[in-house]
């Protein structure tokens, strides 16, 4: 079994329990209430570097990364600092997110909101969407092309934006092949936890022009997101260099300040 395997097996397991406290019908009737989702597209399309900040507790390779105690106000000074988009661990084993964590950064910032975990089912997608979402993502390695199809479609009739996440040749080719206007490329093999830098730009050469691409783990820092910008990023995705660095507003800014000449 793979990382990824036993991530998602979890994944399934914490599912069950919350699908028996909280029918499908009742997100339903939620999401028929919410505004419409936001849309992040046109700033990712616009010159320069965006960045998704990303509010991270722990992660499978790293353990606990720092604690979190407002989630809300790390959200609001990524805001501050010009993030584009927030993403929010929602997974609880291995990353110590929680749904909780998605509904008090929706409540204190306007910013479009990534629900960040294993998305394997329809029920995810409308529990994204219920507290506040507006992107999910779809990991290709952890599904198959029906499953990937289906919930990449159903994501954009809810008003999601889905970010479609790869991380070897094949998967660009799947995630092309549903459509996907928004693919992320993780240098990090989720099957293995093991980061490779090179892997962004070995890919980001297969993705069709005019999909927006973004560039996900391994980032440290400025020189990072000025690199993968020059290799064609057009987003950066950061979680723990921002969760550590011990200014979260000012290393948005930094981030998106290296990519701006791009």
């Amino acid at each position: 079994m793979t990382v990824l395997d036993g991530i998602i097996a979890g994944v399934r397991e914490d599912l069950a329990e919350r699908e028996a406290r909280t029918p499908l019908a009742a997100l339903e009737a939620r999401v028929a209430e919410a505004p419409p989702a936001r849309d992040p597209m046109p700033a990712f399309r616009a010159p320069g570097l965006s960045v998704i900040a990303e509010v991270k507790r722990a992660s499978p390779s790293k353990g606990h990364l720092g604690d979190i105690p407002d989630p809300a106000a790390l959200a609001t000074a990524y805001a501050a600092g010009g993030a584009d988009a927030i993403s929010v661990l929602t997974e609880q084993r291995r990353f110590n997110g929680s749904l909780a964590d998605l509904d008090s950064v929706r409540a204190a910032v306007p910013t479009p909101l990534l629900r960040k975990d294993f998305i394997v089912t329809p029920y995810q997608l409308w529990e994204a969407r219920a507290h506040g979402a507006d992107l999910a993502l779809l990991i290709v390695a952890g599904l198959d092309q029906p499953t990937l199809a289906s919930l990449h479609a159903l994501a954009l009739e809810l008003g999601l934006t889905p970010l479609v996440e790869v991380h070897e040749l094949d998967e660009v080719r799947r995630a092309v092949d549903v459509g996907a206007e928004l693919i992320g490329v993780n240098n990090r093999n989720l099957k293995t936890l093991e980061v490779d830098p090179d892997t962004f730009a070995a890919l980001a050469a297969h993705i069709p022009d005019g999909t927006v691409k973004v560039a996900e783990s391994g980032l440290r820092g400025p020189e990072d997101a000025a690199r993968h910008a020059a290799e064609g990023a057009d987003v950066v995705l950061v979680g723990e260099a921002l969760v550590i660095g011990g200014d979260p507003a000012a290393g948005v800014a930094a981030m998106r300040a290296a990519g701006a000449a791009r």
